[in-house]
């Protein structure tokens, strides 16, 4: 017996009134039979093939979004629950990457027919509300016994390039091998090139799934390598042995402790990767993933700054002067992960302690001198503004000047004449 919030008895009900047969299908049942709480679920319907006839059904349990038209899907915020509504359909190869289909809908589908589309046996299983049955045509319950993660239908499998990323984040996230059968297809897939036609915004999703939801995260990394794939994501085959396993030791470090925000843990993620690159090679990896400016530029000052505690002695300056170029409490976790020795470690920590004495953990310190207090002594806004206000500066890191009044003296004494 499948469990699933009671608030969705009321909605059950309703649509095998109106000869509806709802079938939960898919990543809830899969993580149900895991074990693993999931807050996602996917609701195949048999016996409705209008789109705003289920609108209509549904607007009585919550908010509908209409997002996945396009595909036959309608979306349904209920509690802490998002329900995704489908309809049975046979999806038709007819141009590139994964969105490259022709969706036909076909509510007079059998259940094995309309899961034939589906990625891998364990994301094939279907539990029957109305019968209180699972259904499972593809054995995806004795793959999920054994840990082995299969493809449904090689022939439908091909059809998506995605399911090549999807195979190796699930492998590592599950701990499932991966079949010879769906190995060698998915080396096969890459060696034609299929990763070329997705989107990056998508192969940044696969990989996100992999950086935040694996407990193992070098797996994915070992699998990625193994079907070939590091002469797509270039230069990760420029990297020899040892230095990849000091990678997959800081990134497998990094999913245990990891704390922060996802958005912070992207960037220190991708910093962990490309630990050994140059600048070109960073802009090179991440230009695979995505065109955000802001996160290629977070992640290569972190890996710029990487030599940075090979410093003897840590000055109040020098970390002043730190936290003027990027976030000290990123960078020192970031930092961390690559240390096995317990000085480094505690050297790491002893920093952490003095950056958060100083308050400079998460920005830098504030300039006691300002632009307007310049105005304020009879000065013009110039070009030398920004000379007056970096020297300032300068003398405050240094501790010459600790207040406002005496930055106002200090710029009048040496900075004025």
């Amino acid at each position: 017996m499948l469990w699933y919030p009671e608030e969705l008895d009321a909605l059950f009900i309703k649509l095998l009134k109106h000869a509806i047969r709802p079938i939960i299908i898919g990543g809830y049942v899969r993580d149900f039979l895991l074990g693993i709480p999931s807050k996602d679920i996917d609701i195949e319907l048999y016996g409705i093939d209008s789109y705003k006839e289920l609108e209509t059904l549904l607007e009585e349990f919550g908010s509908v979004n209409s997002v996945g038209k396009s595909f036959g899907i309608c979306k349904l915020q209920l509690s802490a629950f998002e329900i995704d509504f489908s309809f049975p359909r046979l999806d038709s190869k007819i141009g590139l990457g994964h969105r490259g289909f022709s969706v036909q809908i076909d509510t007079e589908l059998d259940f094995t027919t309309a899961s034939r589309r589906r990625d891998f046996t364990i994301n094939a299983i279907g539990f029957d509300v109305e019968k209180k049955v699972f259904l499972d045509p593809f054995h995806g319950q004795k793959y999920l016994q054994k840990k082995v993660l299969n493809a449904v239908d090689e022939n439908t499998f091909i059809q998506d390039p995605l399911r090549v990323l999807r195979a190796v984040q699930m492998h590592a996230r599950f701990a499932m091998q991966i079949s010879p059968s769906l190995l060698a297809l998915c080396q096969k897939m890459i060696l034609d090139g299929v990763l070329q036609e997705l989107p990056k915004e998508r192969i940044f999703e696969e990989m996100r799934k992999l950086f935040f939801l694996a407990p193992q995260i070098s797996i994915g990394f070992i699998l990625l390598e193994k079907l070939g794939s590091f002469t797509f994501f270039t230069p990760l085959g420029k990297l020899n042995h040892e230095q990849k396993q000091k990678i997959y030791f800081a990134l497998d470090k990094f999913a245990q402790v990891q704390k922060e925000s996802n958005k912070t843990n992207t960037s220190i993620m991708f910093a962990l990767v490309c630990y050994y690159f140059s600048p070109p090679q960073i802009e090179e990896f991440l230009a695979h993933f995505t065109n955000d400016i802001k996160l290629i530029k977070k992640v290569s000052l972190l890996v710029a700054h990487k030599e940075s505690l090979n410093i003897y002695e840590w000055s109040d300056y020098d970390l002043y002067h730190l936290a003027t170029q990027i976030n000290v409490r990123e960078y020192l976790f970031f930092l961390s992960l690559f240390e096995k020795k317990s000085e480094n470690l505690r050297q790491i920590e002893q920093i952490y302690k003095r950056a958060e004495s100083l308050k400079i953990l998460e920005h830098k310190m504030p300039n006691l001198l300002q632009g307007k207090d310049l105005i304020q002594l009879g000065l013009k806004p110039s070009q030398a503004f920004t000379k007056i206000l970096e020297t300032s500066y300068q003398a405050q890191m240094q501790g010459k000047i600790t207040t406002q009044e005496e930055a106002l003296t200090y710029c009048k004494k040496n900075l004025m004449s």
